[in-house]
């Protein structure tokens, strides 16, 4: 409530402006909707509220976008749902429930937050015709029922093109500045990890820290890369650096763990050159980390590289292994100059040719499953309601929790619970402003829509200034959507006036929020340990497909970035040894050296022992999942031993051999590690359990 009476009373002079743009993008959708006799203008607003979550100016306008896709889509099914099943209300409820449970469920399965806004206003949309056509059953007709589709869909869109025009051309917040903002935090967590990874000192808490805010980071540039396409000509290459800085900080990371774990876990192998090699680039990092200059940071990486090469071409390597630690830290220096390049466009807005994909949701059917079945059974108990009691009311019970519910079903419980309990407070706080001040000032208006914005400028604004900043938006919500269904402000305000009608929406919204809470805690989807075992199936499969993949390393990257992520905070809520979160990291390492063995392989052998190389892959992946287990992984070096007896010596030269050689030996030391440690300390937990 303190941040709440800090955000009202003390904004900032940005969330004057983004209220004062909400409030002028409210008042134009509803005097269009007015000006075209719409029949329910306030959907409008609650269209315009919708889009003013996120202000920035791309990601306005493709939420926009979804959000007109949706409600087209929610149209035309709620057309069809009515033409063939109007005379049988049972089977249209049944029809829209699995059409609220499959639009939920398949939002589950997107990790982009505008595309779940096109699944829930697709739900919401098809709710909101069927049922509104139901309540009159005598008057519905193929024209009746084309006539209220169409005022629906009208309403809401009216709504997104004013907020999306309101957004773009006054006090416009751009996307590229934020991505220009994650684009910085990500590089400077990224330089701070690799410090911490060289440093023998730096604790196992420190290095996971560090990583879950890398993930964190990388995920909001990630999601917000697509949005910037839709603000000018150099939206595009924007949206394609992004993407580069993405993909290549996942691939520094994949990198940087070979060395910090070298000298943690193999001390010994750490030969004097090794040892100069790793303090040149801790100490280099560390110098990057503390500058606050591009071009300084550029040429540090650069000078790290050309020393690199030096010590490559120049300095007499005593292993195999230590040749291939030689060629991974040339493969980091490449990277991160990549990484900076990347930066560089972002800052100075220029076009990027590379394209690299954007990180891609992980899909847990089961998830998506439990999504779809909790709304479907919000939407079904509201019906039983509304048919049980007849009350308009009601109806409200079927739509605003529905789309909550499929808004917010990727929130953690504990963050959900604040979320929901802080809409309820919205509406506790809207209501009686409604009742005692909103409703009078409007009956004793002459209704002119001068007086009715003038009237409902301030609780909106209100609600936007709350909206505005990340902790009490849900407060905002709470505010704005209710309030705008307890006004209903349209043309004929005499609904507004009746006050048992504006008690009874209040009841079934704080009712249906509530019950909604109840049925997340209800149905909670798989457990922890279900999700975490998919996401390891999948990164196992993945393992086995990359090499037949066209640019594999940033398939694998996109592929692995939103599993890392989950793993990591599934990993929070299952143990506190972060395991499976490093053996994660080492499956995004290995899915990088199997490709470039195959390429060092191929260079000189041609296709010839492509069959000998899948089956090596098959066994690597094998050896990924035995660490999972906490098994041995003896075969994976049998499997390293035949490979290496398969390569014609006389065709590959003493170099590449050793190099090949060398990263067997590394990849057989990394799984006898992991796989010693998770056995360890799944014994160890089980001990404590007993």
């Amino acid at each position: 409530m303190k941040l709440l009476f800090n955000s009202i009373f003390f904004p900032s002079n940005q969330a004057v402006k983004f209220a004062l743009k909400g409030v002028l993008a409210m008042a134009v959708s509803l005097y269009i909707a007015m000006f075209f006799n719409l029949d329910r203008p306030y959907w409008a607003l609650i269209g315009a509220i919708f889009l003013q979550i996120r202000p920035e100016s791309g990601l306005v306008i493709e939420k926009g976008l979804c959000q007109i896709i949706g409600t087209i889509a929610g149209g035309l099914f709620a057309i069809f749902v009515l033409e063939f099943f109007a005379p049988y209300p049972e089977i249209a409820i049944g029809l829209l429930a699995l059409w609220l449970g499959v639009n939920a469920a398949l939002s589950a399965l997107v990790r982009q937050v505008n595309l779940i806004y096109a699944f829930a206003m697709a739900g919401m949309t098809a709710c909101l015709i069927v049922l509104l056509v139901m309540i009159q059953p005598a008057t519905a007709s193929s024209q009746t029922i084309f006539q209220v589709a169409q005022a629906r869909v009208s309403e809401i869109i009216v709504g997104v093109i004013c907020a999306a025009l309101i957004s773009t051309l006054i006090w416009p917040v751009r996307v590229r500045d934020g991505l220009k903002m994650h684009a910085r935090s990500v590089i400077n967590q990224s330089l701070h990890y690799f410090t911490l990874e060289l440093n023998p000192d730096g604790s196992h808490e420190e290095r996971h820290k560090s990583i879950d805010s890398i993930l964190e980071s990388l995920t909001a540039l990630s999601d917000d890369s697509s949005a910037v396409a839709y603000e000018g000509p150099n939206g595009p290459g924007q949206s394609r650096a992004s993407n580069l800085l993405t993909n290549k900080t996942l691939s520094l990371l994949a990198l940087i763990q070979i060395f910090g774990r070298l000298q943690r876990k193999h001390t010994e192998l750490v030969s004097e050159n090794l040892q100069n090699l790793l303090n040149e680039m801790r100490d280099t990092f560390d110098a990057m980390e503390q500058s606050q200059d591009y071009r300084e940071c550029y040429e540090m990486a650069q000078k790290l590289r050309r020393k690199q090469i030096y010590a490559v071409n120049n300095t007499v390597k005593e292993t195999a292994f230590e040749a291939r630690m030689h060629k991974i830290a040339l493969e980091l220096s490449a990277e991160l100059i990549m990484v900076l390049k990347g930066y560089n466009a972002l800052s100075e807005n220029k076009s990027v040719l590379l394209n690299a994909p954007r990180i891609v949701s992980h899909r847990d059917f089961l998830v998506g499953l439990t999504t779809g079945l909790r709304s479907m059974v919000m939407f079904l108990v509201g019906a039983g309601l509304w048919i049980g009691t007849g009350a308009t009311a009601v109806l409200m019970m079927m739509i605003l929790p529905v789309v909550f519910s499929i808004m917010m079903a990727r929130l953690p419980m504990m963050i959900l619970t604040i979320v929901l309990r802080r809409i309820l407070v919205g509406v506790v706080l809207v209501l009686p402003v409604t009742i005692f001040i909103v409703v009078p000032l409007l009956a004793q208006s002459s209704g002119d829509f001068e007086l009715l914005v003038l009237v409902l400028a301030l609780p909106y604004f209100v609600g936007l200034l709350a909206l505005a900043n990340r902790p009490t938006l849900p407060y905002g919500l709470g505010i704005s959507i209710p309030f705008t269904i307890f006004v209903m402000p349209s043309s004929n305000m005499t609904r507004a006036f009746a006050i048992d009608s504006t008690v009874s929406n209040a009841m079934a919204i704080f009712v249906g929020v509530t019950l909604l809470y109840w049925l997340f805690k209800l149905i909670t989807g798989p457990s922890l340990s279900l999700m975490m075992g998919s996401l390891i199936r999948n990164t196992y499969r993945d393992l086995i497909d990359v090499p037949h993949k066209k640019a594999g390393e940033s398939w694998f990257n996109a592929r692995m970035g939103d599993r890392l992520l989950r793993i990591s905070t599934y990993e929070k809520g299952m143990s506190q040894h972060r395991d499976l979160t490093d053996l994660a990291l080492t499956a995004l390492n290995l899915g990088h050296v199997s490709l470039r063995l195959r390429k060092v392989i191929q260079s000189s052998c041609g296709s010839a022992l492509d069959d000998e190389l899948d089956r090596w892959q098959v066994a690597l992946a094998d050896a990924f999942m035995h660490c999972y287990r906490g098994q041995g992984t003896s075969s994976y070096t049998d499997a390293c031993h035949h490979l290496l007896s398969q390569l014609p010596k006389d065709q590959i030269p003493t170099d590449k051999y050793e190099l090949i050689r060398g990263s067997f030996e590394r990849m057989s030391l990394t799984f006898e590690r992991t796989s010693a440690t998770i056995a360890e300390n799944r014994a160890l937990a089980k001990a404590q359990i007993a």
